[in-house]
């Protein structure tokens, strides 16, 4: 599957455009994911090129086999190193890209990791299936494995739509706000806060005054207040870590004298 070759232009600037080829047995898992919403829309501006390489056409054999049984014994199947090199070989090249396995023994994937990849101007992914891929791949090969949790699952298909998303969210042009992902939970540190839209009142539930008031320096200390009092109560562990100023230490001084009180509170 191929993007659009046309780059929308925003004035005279052309937007960035990003490449990622995935490498994988099943491309027809990614139809319907990459074909919907904001990575459709990236992908029709050419702001963002996704790029399907079939492994099994890589295979020498006249049977196209893509694994086989593994040395010294043991349940399941190993994916074959041959076709893997073939595949990543003649389309990468030595271009320099970042060749990511994705593995439940990687590195956890993080929205930093997420800005990090955002940078690249190409990224390749390599799916995993069976029980993996043959060691000489993940020696001599792939520069970076990645896991996106402590659990396994039937192949890296899955794991690659959701790093595919989450880095697509950072590459300028494809949210139509420019500063939308970086406002997202994770990428400040902390948990993103409470949002609400119209109606103002909802079965007798309002939108917080302040959120209505058009002071937008109380409505910025409210939703940092909420950012603070969100993290606190679902992941004190990113609190930590996390390079607090004086005024985040007075706003959490305050929460910890709310506790008990309302999302809404201003």
């Amino acid at each position: 599957m191929q993007a659009n070759a046309l780059i929308m232009k925003e004035g005279m600037i052309e937007l960035p455009k990003m490449r990622i080829d995935i490498f994988t047995l099943f491309p027809a898992m990614f139809l319907g994911p990459l074909q919907e919403s904001i990575l459709k829309r990236a992908q029709q501006r050419g702001t963002l090129s996704i790029i399907l390489h079939q492994i099994r056409d890589y295979a020498l054999d006249r049977h196209q086999m893509t694994d086989d049984l593994p040395y010294g014994g043991g349940q399941g199947m190993v994916m074959k190193p041959e076709p893997i090199f073939g595949a990543i070989r003649s389309t990468i090249g030595t271009t320099g890209t970042p060749i990511i396995l994705l593995s439940p023994q990687g590195r956890t994937f993080t929205q930093a990791i997420a800005q990090e990849l955002a940078q690249q101007p190409r990224i390749a992914f390599l799916c995993g299936h069976y029980e993996g891929v043959d060691e000489r791949v993940r020696q001599h090969l792939v520069t970076e494995e990645l896991s996106i949790g402590d659990y396994v699952l039937t192949g890296g298909e899955l794991a690659a739509m959701v790093i595919v998303d989450a880095v697509a969210r950072f590459i300028p042009g494809v949210l139509g706000a420019a500063s939308g992902a970086h406002d997202d939970s994770y990428t400040s540190g902390l948990l993103e806060g409470p949002q609400y839209t119209r109606p103002a009142i909802f079965e007798d539930w309002s939108v917080p005054e302040v959120l209505r008031s058009g002071n937008h320096a109380k409505i910025a200390r409210w939703q940092r207040k909420m950012s603070l009092k969100r993290t606190l109560e679902r992941r004190p562990d990113l609190l930590a870590g996390e390079a607090l100023s004086p005024q985040d230490q007075q706003l959490l001084e305050e929460i910890q004298q709310d506790l008990g009180e309302p999302d809404e509170v201003g």
